[in-house]
């Protein structure tokens, strides 16, 4: 008898690791979702990206996985990404404030403050909420 511990069982390749193709479903585009915002929230945004590729390539007209998606880029400062994808998700929902002001912190950070402006401004008039309107800096 060893005293060596058993191998741990395999596990499913992760999506986009190359390891073969993963069975996927409805069912499990929802779990990778969910891992997603989780590895979003623990500060992984490479991570999630990951995850969502099969969610997206799956769903390409699931706006609130193009929504997490652009987040991610954003939180991993892949710019140019993140704005197509904001743009994307305020192209078939204007009225979204999040993405407008998502988009605007975007375009701050790139350098771009008066596209900033006016997407802070359209935040704050669809959703008056302190912080929207602090970005927005109507004069008074």
């Amino acid at each position: 008898m060893s005293d060596t511990p058993p191998p741990p069982p395999q596990q499913p390749p992760a999506p986009g690791s190359g390891s073969g193709p993963r069975e996927t479903s409805p069912e499990t585009h929802v779990i990778d979702y969910r891992a997603a915002e989780r590895l979003l929230a623990a500060r992984d945004p490479r991570g999630a990206l990951r995850l969502l590729d099969s969610v997206i390539a799956a769903h390409p007209e699931n706006t609130a996985a193009r929504l997490l998606r652009a987040r991610a880029f954003f939180a991993s400062a892949q710019l140019r990404s993140a704005e197509r994808e904001f743009e994307l998700v305020l192209e078939r929902e204007p009225d979204n404030a999040f993405a407008h002001f998502a988009l605007a912190r975007t375009h701050e950070r790139s350098g771009r403050h008066e596209q900033a402006r006016r997407h802070f401004r359209l935040a704050a008039a669809l959703d008056p909420q302190p912080e929207y309107l602090a970005a927005a800096r109507f004069e008074k």
